[in-house]
């Protein structure tokens, strides 16, 4: 399978993201922020789901033999996504004492457009250290 380029692929990243945000808010969530950077990593979006935040990952892929998005969301991916929330609750103290989620989007093409497969609780901090 030949690579797409660098324009292609931030495209495809942002088309995954407008698309799992509208599923997620499909489902009931609100938007706090989207694309939180940090020098040593970042967070896709932060939602609300009730009284908890949720950090979701979203993950876009071409179908492959190499799995889907959310195969692609390993351990050190993981620990850059939880470093991220941190800093965005250490910046944000109004939320200091809410309950937190990792999800994962998982995005891939599909006969109407992107799909999405919301994957809740995808991993805990119990996981990565």
């Amino acid at each position: 399978m030949r690579a797409l380029p660098p324009a292609d692929r931030q495209q495809d990243g942002a088309s995954a993201e407008d698309a799992a945000l509208v599923h997620l808010q499909g489902e009931g969530l609100i938007l706090l922020a989207r694309n939180a950077r940090y020098p040593f990593g970042e967070i896709d979006l932060v939602m609300r789901e009730g009284a908890t935040l949720v950090f979701v990952e979203v993950r876009f892929r071409r179908p492959s033999r190499f799995g889907g998005g959310a195969l692609s969301v390993d351990a050190n991916k993981r620990r850059k996504i939880a470093r991220a929330s941190q800093a965005w609750l250490s910046s944000h103290k109004q939320y200091s004492q809410a309950g937190c989620r990792f999800d994962v989007v998982a995005a891939m093409p599909g006969a109407n457009g992107i799909e999405c497969e919301w994957i809740r609780a995808a991993f805990t901090l119990d996981d990565l250290w």
